[in-house]
């Protein structure tokens, strides 16, 4: 078993064309990603970027949970959280928003473990968006109409 520092170091898995991400007991996850995903993640990079200040967007920002390490598709995270993590990968606790698209692979049970796993490790909002761009909004409390970290954010996302 390796742990994130080997994973990422390991010559063969960083070429993989595959998001990678481990599971509670370190076994590597794999899921493709097709190319409208990757689309939506630069839209929502983009849009984020203009969006909010005070921060930085992440794409691909793994993060340590209970469960294994997670990579959400899209962050943002403070500049006083950038302060007090630079450097660690994974990040030992979860950026503000942590931001998920939908992957034919993805079901709603495993986004909505996902979304549990970012709000314990401190996330104050989790966005799911969906192969049509509709994204859905939510705090640990639930799913809410808009977000409050980028309010204008539009929705669905056109790309």
């Amino acid at each position: 078993m390796m742990d994130w520092a080997e994973i990422c170091a390991n010559p063969i898995l960083r070429e993989l064309p595959f998001k990678i991400q481990t599971d509670k007991w370190g076994h590597i996850i794999m899921s493709p990603a097709t190319n409208e995903h990757g689309m939506y993640q630069a839209k929502i990079t983009a849009l984020l970027s203009r969006l909010i200040d005070n921060g930085i967007v992440i794409t691909e920002c793994s993060v340590q949970t209970r469960e294994g390490v997670k990579v959400t598709d899209v962050a943002w995270a403070s500049s006083s959280f950038i302060a007090n993590h630079r450097g660690e990968n994974p990040f030992q606790q979860a950026p503000q928003l942590c931001v998920e698209i939908l992957s034919p692979s993805n079901t709603m049970m495993e986004m909505n473990e996902k979304k549990e796993l970012y709000f314990a490790g401190g996330a104050r909002e989790v966005w799911v968006c969906d192969k049509n761009g509709n994204i859905t909004f939510h705090q640990n409390t639930g799913e809410i109409e808009h977000s409050e970290l980028a309010g204008y954010f539009p929705n669905p996302v056109l790309i």
